[in-house]
C-alpha cells in the first residue's frame, strides 16, 4: 500500500469536510500511497474524459534517472511475481492507497485551515480496452519531489506508516489513525504485476508545490521529472502487460471493486459511474441503522432476497478492535439436500476486504451466519492476504463466544421466534456441540432444544429449563432417542419414569445420539438414556407408591401360577433357548408392564452407520448381524408366567414364544432391522393360541 508521506498524511484529518463534500456532490481524487511508492497524480476532473485528462499532464523538466536500491529491486521482483496470490488485488491496493491520500488531506485541512482543496473527495478509475490502460486518480494530499523519490523509490518505506507515527507524536485522535488503510508500503508495487510501464503524476497540496511525473517499468530504475498541468493529488497510469488485458475491461474492474472495496469511505467512480453505492453500516451507531438499512445491507452481503430473522451489531475495543454486522437468514439451502453452505461472513480491515466468505473467521458450524467483520488492528502480512494465526484464533474465539451469547439472548427475548430458528438451523447447533472444544461445547449446548415429557407434543425445552425442573433427589438428565414421541411414551423403558414423574427428553433425529454422546453431561448432571442397563440415581431408590405399582402390574392374571420363586431358573432357560443372541439374561428390577426389555444394545444410529460401513445397507439389504444384548425379563408378566408353565407340555411353542418376546424387545429398542423375519413364527404362535394346535 503506497503511503506517500505527504499524499496520505492530510487525508486522514478530514472526515467532517469529506462528509460535507459528499453532501454537496463533491467528488475526490484517488491519491494512493503505498509505502510512498504509489502515486500517479492524474489530472482528472469531473468535466473531462479520462483521455482528455491524461493529455493535460506534460513533462517540462529534465528527467532524472535513478536506480532502485538493491534490496528494493529484489523485493520488487518478489512483489511482482510471488507476493500476491491473485493479480486482481492490485486494484484493491491502489484503491486503498487513494483512500488513504484523501483521508490525509482531510486530516491536514482540519489541522491547517489554509490548506484548500477544490476537487471532490472521490476516487476515479478509468479503463480503456482499446488502449490497454488502467488509470486511477485521487485528489488527495499528493507528494513533493522528495516524497515521491522517498516513497516510490524505496520499497517498504510507508508514507502512511510515517504519518501514523507523526500522529502518535502529536497525540492525534485515534479516529484519524483508524482511517488509514496502508501499513506496509508495498501495495503500490502490486501494479507491476499487470503493468509494463507505470507513470505516477503527483503534486503536493502544500502551497507552491510543483507537479512531477515518476515513471518506471519495474526493471530496476525509475525516472522523475517536473510536469505541468498536474492536479493536486496522485494519478497512476498503467500500461497493461500482454496477457493482462482483462483489467482494461470495465465489467472486470467493476467486479473487483465490488469484491474488495465496496465499503471504502469515498465514492469510487469507474469511467464516471459510481460503483460503491453501499454504505459500511457497521461503522454507524446501532441506533442510527433503520430496519430497511439492515434488510438492504443483508441482501447485499448475503446475495439473498429474504429478510434476516436475527441481526447483531457488535463493536468492541478489547481484546481486538472489532466492528461487525451479522445476520441469521430465514432459510438455508442444506435443508434441500443441496451442497454444503459456504461460510457467510467476510473479513475486512478498515473497510477493505481481506477474505471473502472467510473459512477461518468462524467455526464451520456457524457457516449459516451472514455479514461482515471489520478488525482494524488485525495484523496482516505485507500482501494483506494472510493473517497471523494467533491473532486470527483470538478473533475467532471472541466472535464465536459473542454469537453464542447473541443467540441465547434471542431465545430469551423471543422464545417462539428462536424455536422456529432452531427448527430450521438446529442441525448446525448440533454440529457445533459435536465439533467444539471442551470449553465451548457446554455453551453451544445451551442453544439445543428438545421435546420433553413435561410439555405437550410440539413444545420444546432447553437443557437449562430441564435442570430447573429436576426433582431435588434427581441426579441425571434422562433422554430417549426415538423417531417419534409415541414410540417412547408407549415403550417399556418410559413406564417407570412416567410412574415416578421423572422428566424425559425426546430426541428424534439420528444425529442427536452423537450429540448427546459428545456432550456427556451438563454441569454436574450426566446425560443418561432411559434404556441404560444400570441407572444409578438416588431418585430410583425411593419406593414406588401403591398407585404406581398398580399401574405397572395391572396386567397380572391371578389364573397364572406365581413363578416369582423360579426367576433365576426362567432366566437360565431363556439364556439356553436364545443362545448367542444374548450376552446375559436376568430378572428385571424395572417397573414395567412389558414382558421384557433389552439393554446394552447397539443404538439404531450406530447400527445404521455400521451397516453402511460394512456394505450391508446396499440395495435394501438388512442382513447386518445384530450385536448380542442383555435381556431383562419381567417374571410377573402373564406371558412369562404362562410360557413357563407350558414349556413342559409344548417345549417347541414355548421356545417360539421366548424368541418372539426377545424380538418384541428388540423392536421396542428400535434395533430390529426387519420385523418381517419373525412373521412365520408369529403366525404359528397365533394359530396355536387360537386353535390349540401344537406344531
Amino acid at each position: 500500500m503506497l503511503n506517500h508521506p505527504t499524499g496520505f498524511f492530510l487525508s486522514t484529518l478530514y472526515q467532517p469536510l469529506w462528509k460535507d463534500s459528499l453532501r454537496f456532490g463533491a467528488s475526490p481524487l484517488i491519491g494512493k500511497s503505498v509505502h510512498g511508492m504509489n502515486y500517479t497524480q492524474r489530472c482528472y476532473s469531473t468535466e473531462t474524459t479520462p483521455t482528455d485528462a491524461e493529455d493535460k499532464e506534460r513533462i517540462v523538466g529534465e528527467a532524472t534517472k535513478k536506480s532502485f536500491q538493491a534490496e528494493t529491486r529484489k523485493l520488487l521482483d518478489i512483489v511482482t511475481h510471488s507476493l500476491y496470490s491473485e493479480k486482481e488485488v492490485f486494484v484493491r491496493e491502489l484503491v486503498s492507497n487513494a483512500s488513504d491520500a484523501l483521508e490525509k488531506l482531510r486530516h491536514s485541512q482540519l489541522v491547517d485551515p489554509s490548506i484548500s482543496a477544490d476537487k471532490p473527495f472521490e476516487i476515479h478509475i478509468s479503463v480503456d480496452e482499446a488502449a490497454g490502460t488502467f488509470i486511477i486518480q485521487d485528489y488527495g494530499i499528493g507528494m513533493t519531489e522528495e516524497e515521491a523519490i522517498s516513497n516510490l523509490g524505496t520499497i517498504a518505506r510507508s508514507g502512511s506508516k510515517a504519518f501514523l507515527e507523526s500522529l502518535d507524536e502529536n497525540g492525534a485522535a485515534s479516529s484519524t489513525k483508524d482511517k488509514i488503510i496502508g501499513q506496509f508500503g508495498v501495495g503500490f508495487y502490486s501494479a507491476f504485476m499487470v503493468g509494463a510501464e507505470i507513470k505516477v503524476y503527483t503534486r503536493s497540496v502544500k502551497p507552491g508545490s510543483k507537479g512531477y511525473c515518476w515513471t518506471s517499468d519495474g526493471s530496476g530504475s525509475y525516472e522523475i521529472a517536473e510536469a505541468e498541468n498536474v492536479t493536486v493529488g496522485t494519478k497512476i497510469v498503467i500500461k497493461l502487460r500482454d496477457g493482462c488485458e482483462e483489467y482494461a475491461r470495465e465489467s472486470v474492474v467493476e467486479g473487483i471493486i465490488k469484491k474488495y472495496s465496496d465499503f471504502v469511505d469515498f465514492p469510487i467512480l469507474l469511467n464516471q459511474k459510481r460503483i460503491n453505492a453501499v454504505q459500511p453500516l457497521w461503522t454507524k451507531n446501532k441506533n442510527d441503522i433503520t430496519e430497511q438499512d439492515h434488510i438492504d445491507f443483508y441482501r447485499h452481503v448475503a446475495g439473498a432476497w429474504d429478510n434476516p430473522q436475527f441481526k447483531l451489531v457488535y463493536k468492541t475495543d478489547s481484546p481486538l478492535a472489532i466492528s461487525s454486522l451479522l445476520y441469521v437468514p430465514q432459510r438455508h439451502m442444506e435443508v434441500l439436500g443441496m451442497h454444503k453452505e459456504e461460510p457467510g461472513v467476510s473479513l475486512y480491515s478498515r473497510k477493505v476486504m481481506i477474505q471473502a466468505k472467510s473459512k477461518a473467521l468462524l467455526p464451520e458450524w456457524l457457516r449459516f451466519v451472514k455479514g461482515v467483520v471489520d478488525c482494524e488492528d488485525l495484523p496482516l502480512n505485507v500482501s494483506r492476504e494472510l493473517l497471523q494465526d494467533q491473532s486470527l484464533s483470538k478473533l475467532r474465539h471472541v466472535l464465536t463466544g459473542r454469537i453464542i451469547k447473541w443467540l441465547e439472548q434471542e431465545a430469551k427475548m423471543n422464545p417462539e421466534g428462536y424455536n422456529k430458528f432452531f427448527e430450521e438451523f438446529g442441525n448446525f447447533i448440533k454440529e457445533g456441540v459435536c465439533t467444539e472444544d471442551e470449553m465451548t461445547r457446554p455453551k453451544v449446548a445451551n442453544l439445543l432444544r428438545y421435546e420433553s415429557s413435561a410439555e405437550k407434543s410440539g413444545v420444546v425445552t432447553s437443557l437449562k429449563d430441564y435442570i430447573s425442573r429436576m426433582k431435588s433427589t434427581q441426579e441425571n438428565i434422562y433422554y430417549s432417542c426415538v423417531p417419534k414421541r409415541v414410540f417412547a411414551e408407549e415403550g417399556p423403558y418410559f413406564e417407570e419414569f412416567k410412574a415416578k414423574d421423572i422428566e424425559v427428553l425426546f430426541l428424534f433425529d439420528t444425529v442427536d445420539e452423537f450429540v448427546i454422546n459428545g456432550l456427556r453431561q451438563v454441569g454436574k448432571h450426566k446425560l443418561v438414556s432411559i434404556d441404560s442397563a444400570d441407572i444409578n440415581d438416588t431418585i430410583f431408590n425411593q419406593p414406588a407408591s401403591e398407585s404406581d405399582s398398580s399401574k405397572v402390574d395391572s396386567t397380572t392374571e391371578e389364573s397364572v401360577k406365581d413363578v416369582t420363586q423360579d426367576g433365576e431358573k426362567i432366566a437360565e432357560w431363556f439364556r439356553n433357548t436364545l443362545g448367542m443372541q444374548v450376552r446375559n439374561v436376568e430378572v428385571s428390577k424395572r417397573q414395567m408392564s412389558h414382558p421384557a426389555v433389552v439393554t446394552e444394545h447397539d443404538s439404531p444410529a450406530v447400527r445404521k452407520m455400521m451397516a453402511m460401513m460394512s456394505g450391508a445397507a446396499k440395495a435394501g439389504e438388512h442382513d447386518f448381524p445384530p450385536t448380542p444384548t442383555n435381556l431383562e425379563i419381567n417374571i410377573n408378566h402373564p406371558i412369562i408366567k404362562k410360557m413357563w408353565t407350558m414349556k413342559q407340555e409344548d417345549p417347541e411353542l414355548a421356545r417360539q414364544v421366548a424368541e418372539q418376546v426377545y424380538d418384541n424387545a428388540l423392536i421396542a429398542a428400535g434395533v430390529l432391522d426387519d420385523p418381517r423375519t419373525m412373521l412365520k413364527r408369529l403366525n404359528l404362535i397365533l394359530e396355536a393360541s387360537l386353535t390349540g394346535t401344537k406344531k
